[in-house]
């Protein structure tokens, strides 16, 4: 091609890859209008033509429209203007695809009711400010009017650490870990477990003495039972004697009461709160949410503690 050659619409076809009727469409609406016409009427284009429609391509190709196009060709729009614009547009589809799939990958995986179906659309698309307000309800619920407990600068640590941060281009893990988190803190049954474990360690806190350092009696037990659960050492038998001797003299200290038989049985009574799967789950979710590595679970040195305190507490 040189720049005085006129050429026809289908040898421009055949020059450019592009059908003749496409060719012919993007001429009728002035995006690549012909250059002059023949004796008979027939369009005639030159070289700029034949760059034009590679460019109308490429940017057909990449998803514009075409009165963008035609203000993109003619020069009314600047290119990394158009090309920002719908890079951003690109990115708000592909998030809500995400969403999507993660949905329908939970009720694949679940079996969801259309009611459950119908809740987990409507948690993957709640706003950053409307997740926010839904998360911060279920820790108002489960810490409010805790402000004067003598725990309340550590409480104010553990909501942070209990709040989920969706990133701004989530992955389908973290957007189902998203909705089911949001589901669990929306459980009535949850809150209220919740909020027991947290009314008691403020009354574990407010009991004990100033100068006992205040550990936290599941780190203590796991601390004290960890090593014997990783020996094999049976719960029942004499050898996890001074393990649950050493955790129940903390929570003695920590209450500030004699360790008898009572103390034991509340002792029990706390680790298998604890112990509540649903906990582990929303930590583990938060954990996918936040992409933080996934917690340790404390499942199974909380039942060897349970078990080895049941069976030395008389009924």
């Amino acid at each position: 091609m040189d720049g005085d050659t006129l050429y026809s619409i289908g040898e421009l076809a055949r020059r450019t890859g592009l059908t003749v009727k496409t060719i012919r469409f993007y001429s009728d609406r002035g995006i690549v209008a012909p250059t002059d016409r023949s004796p008979a009427g027939y369009r005639l284009y030159n070289i700029d033509a034949a760059a034009r429609l590679d460019l109308v391509r490429t940017l057909r190709e990449l998803g514009l429209d075409l009165p963008t196009i035609r203000k993109v060709v003619d020069r009314e729009l600047s290119l990394p203007e158009v090309a920002a614009a719908h890079a951003e547009a690109l990115a708000v589809q592909i998030r809500v695809l995400r969403l999507r799939r993660a949905v329908l990958t939970a009720v694949a995986e679940r079996g969801s009711t259309p009611e459950e179906t119908e809740l987990m659309h409507r948690l993957a698309q709640l706003s950053q400010d409307e997740r926010r307000r839904l998360i911060g309800d279920f820790l108002d619920a489960v810490f409010g009017g805790l402000d004067a407990a003598p725990a309340a600068p550590a409480f104010a640590g553990v909501m942070r650490s209990m709040t989920p941060e969706l990133p701004d281009n989530p992955d389908a893990e973290q957007v189902q870990a998203w909705v089911e988190l949001a589901e669990l803190s929306m459980d009535p049954d949850f809150r209220a477990m919740v909020r027991r474990t947290v009314e008691d360690t403020a009354v574990e806190q407010a009991r004990s003495d100033a100068t006992v350092p205040r550990r936290d009696i599941a780190a203590t037990v796991r601390d004290e039972a960890g090593p014997a659960l990783t020996a094999g050492v049976d719960p029942a038998s004499p050898q996890a004697d001074p393990i649950v001797a050493a955790f129940t003299a903390h929570y003695a200290r920590l209450l500030g009461r004699p360790d008898d038989v009572e103390l034991r049985r509340l002792l029990a009574t706390r680790l298998e709160s604890v112990n509540d799967p649903r906990r582990e789950r929303y930590l583990r979710l938060l954990a996918v949410v936040n992409g933080w590595p996934a917690p340790e679970s404390l499942a199974p040195v909380l039942d060897w503690s349970v078990e080895a305190l049941r069976v030395r507490t008389p009924r």
